[in-house]
């Protein structure tokens, strides 16, 4: 729970910022290979993977597990996945519960929406009985059928799309 109040106070800006960065890091050392970057984040990485795709149109692809979509507009928040969804370049492959109380479904619909007019090719897949955090085998919501399916589609998106 400590971590959440550090994570609290971190612009999305430097967050991207940041992936910047790290990507500059790998590429410049040769201990990456900077033309097939992808990126996947649960959570509140989820979040971020949908607004880093949007940041950096030279990523391969992202996938976002059970990311926010929606919230309010702070200087620490700017924009959220729905403000982005429309000029997203970056395939994202989003996927989440369908029993997420804090992720409510008619905001899943409204990101389904607004990806329409992009030229990403981004895909929602919700696992209708799945509750939030269904891929983490640590917690009570973890659901092994979702996450094992869920993790066979990250690995054939990012083969798809050159990662």
């Amino acid at each position: 729970d400590e971590i959440r109040k550090v994570v609290a106070t971190v612009p999305d800006a430097q967050v991207l910022s940041d992936l910047d960065a790290t990507i500059a890091w790998a590429s410049q050392s040769a201990k990456g290979d900077s033309r097939r970057v992808a990126i996947t984040g649960f959570c509140w990485g989820g979040r971020i993977t949908w607004l880093y795709a949007a940041h950096n149109p030279n990523l391969k692809a992202g996938v976002a597990w059970y990311g926010r979509l929606v919230g309010n507009t702070t200087d620490l928040t700017p924009k959220h996945p729905v403000d982005v969804a429309a000029a997203l370049k970056v395939p994202v492959l989003g996927l989440y519960g369908g029993k997420d109380t804090g992720i409510p479904l008619d905001t899943v619909e409204q990101m389904r929406d607004r990806l329409k007019p992009s030229s990403s090719q981004s895909e929602i897949i919700v696992y209708p009985e799945a509750p939030h955090a269904f891929f983490a085998d640590y917690r009570p919501s973890y659901r092994e059928t979702e996450a094992k399916d869920g993790w066979k589609r990250l690995q054939a998106w990012f083969q798809q799309h050159g990662v």
